[in-house]
């Protein structure tokens, strides 16, 4: 069993550093707010530190799940950060979702100190997080990967490497880019159903098994149905996500016009009151405009 940090313990870190100590392993947590580490801590049985320097202090793996680049930066550099810490030999895992440009930064700082960088974003919200049944797309070196894949696995169904450093992020761009234009299809077609009188949950029982069934069909689409949105990824962090996945097209040079229309849409959601109100509201913009 490893010593494991873990940074961040939000909707999503929460869960995951509890599985690590289900998992038997010895876990030190940090995060900005100290009352949520130190209620993680009683929780769990665990140990919480005061920054990411000293939760990361002789750890064999830190992880981290913070909110963006400069948070992600934030608790790996400076003073206070973790890569500090850290000792030849040991790996950092973030699970962040963040650009491709940043993650390569601070691999190449992580390899000149001498320990392991793995970019690994997560797929399958809180529900996942909390069941440890999340899938982890990775990138970094092999042996490093190697090392820390059974460690990830204490929250993970799938787990993968997907090339190096940067590939788990650009993996996780391609996921967000599938849920845009997934979302808007499912937001038209149920509110369609209800324009035409159809009953939404009879239609969605027909057809969910065949080529239209999607995961978002099979789990969102009864909340959609009830005006509810209180399920899953916020609308504010999907708007970051489709930023990096728009920034990195022009980069590349790929196409994205239904991902920057439904960015868009995201925005006119936002303005309606919704950034907190999970993914699935695109139907919500459907019913005030349409």
């Amino acid at each position: 069993m490893a010593k494991v940090a873990f940074l961040g313990l939000g909707v999503m870190g929460y869960p995951m550093a509890g599985h690590l100590v289900a998992a038997g392993h010895e876990v030190t947590v940090y995060n900005r707010t100290l009352a949520k580490a130190e209620a993680w801590a009683a929780e769990h049985k665990g140990r919480f530190a005061i920054s990411p320097r000293q939760a990361a202090q002789g750890a064999d793996f830190v992880m981290s799940c913070v909110g963006n680049d400069d948070d992600l930066r934030g608790v790996c550099l400076g003073e206070t950060g973790a890569f500090c810490a850290m000792s030849a030999g040991s790996v950092f895992v973030d699970h962040t979702t963040v650009s491709a440009k940043v993650t390569r930064e601070l691999s190449g700082l992580a390899t000149d100190a001498g320990f392991g960088f793995i970019d690994a974003p997560i797929s399958g919200g809180q529900a996942g997080a909390q069941n440890g049944v999340l899938s982890v797309m990775c990138g970094g070196d092999a042996p490093a990967y190697a090392r820390a894949e059974p460690v990830i696995k204490s929250y993970a169904r799938t787990c993968k490497r997907l090339g190096e450093s940067g590939a788990g992020q650009l993996t996780k761009m391609v996921n967000q880019i599938c849920i845009a234009g997934l979302m808007q299809g499912l937001s038209e077609a149920l509110h369609f159903a209800e324009k035409a009188g159809l009953d939404g949950r009879a239609v969605i029982d027909v057809i969910k098994g065949g080529a239209a069934g999607s995961w978002q069909m099979e789990n969102r689409y009864e909340t959609m149905i009830d005006d509810q949105f209180e399920h899953g990824f916020a609308v504010d962090w999907m708007r970051k996500d489709l930023g990096i996945c728009l920034d990195t097209a022009d980069e590349n040079g790929a196409s994205l016009p239904v991902t920057a229309l439904v960015d868009q849409f995201y925005k006119d959601v936002q303005k309606l009151g919704g950034a907190r109100w999970d993914t699935s509201s695109l139907i919500k913009r459907l019913r005030m405009t349409g």
